[in-house]
């Protein structure tokens, strides 16, 4: 029997561990609510955790004369930001990341252009690059995202494969103050941040071993 966890399949646990929601016919209001609490709880996992399986990748290439660059779909934090220098543009340089007051101080006037050298963010959906690009860099941002949100439509997404207990506990988590159910918090928060603290775990598993390979190599 598969066990992989789906929407649909999320959607069944959650009824059964709250005994509530079982039909539309029989209890419609928390029914039509648990798509929803699974949404919030994909939203505060995502703002909770910094994990690689949040990390995704965007490239393309700067503009002459434009210092303002929308950030993409989804988009939560930023981790860094490298253009293309040297030779055929062929050579990685990262931006330094500043805040938006430090970079419109070093570079005051947009129309001027040179190499950029730092980024900040210009507000929740854009960044401000300075200096205002010179030519057509490569670009490449690395940054932590929403993943899809699950619906009818999508049925998986990093979540339900990789951190299933997280998301279903973090989905009862929500549910419990919608039901009024005070007494059940603590269960569910225990329960939430034990499978966060091993998402964290491996995580920075991950990053000691890497820096042992540099350290050997």
């Amino acid at each position: 029997m598969a066990t992989t966890m789906t929407f649909e399949t999320l959607k069944e646990d959650v009824r059964r561990y709250l005994e509530r929601g079982a039909s539309y016919a029989s209890d419609p209001v928390v029914y039509e609510q648990i798509p929803r609490l699974i949404n919030l709880a994909e939203r505060r996992i995502s703002r909770e955790l910094k994990i690689q399986g949040f990390i995704a990748v965007v490239t393309d290439t700067l503009t002459v004369g434009q210092s303002v660059y929308p950030k993409p779909d989804r988009w939560r934090d930023t981790v860094s930001i490298n253009i293309g220098t040297g030779a055929n543009l062929a050579d990685r340089t990262s931006l330094y990341t500043r805040d938006y007051e430090y970079c419109r101080a070093y570079w005051p006037n947009e129309s001027q252009t040179d190499t950029p050298q730092f980024y900040a963010d210009y507000n929740y959906s854009n960044w401000l690059i300075v200096p205002t690009p010179d030519q057509e860099y490569p670009f490449e941002v690395l940054y932590y995202e929403l993943p899809p949100l699950l619906d009818d439509s999508i049925q998986t997404n990093w979540l339900t494969e990789y951190a299933p207990q997280l998301l279903l506990y973090g989905t009862l988590l929500e549910a419990t103050p919608f039901l009024k159910n005070d007494d059940r918090i603590a269960t569910w928060q225990q329960y939430y941040d034990r499978a966060a603290a091993m998402l964290n775990g491996e995580d920075l598993a991950k990053i000691l071993d890497r820096a042992a390979v540099r350290k050997e190599a």
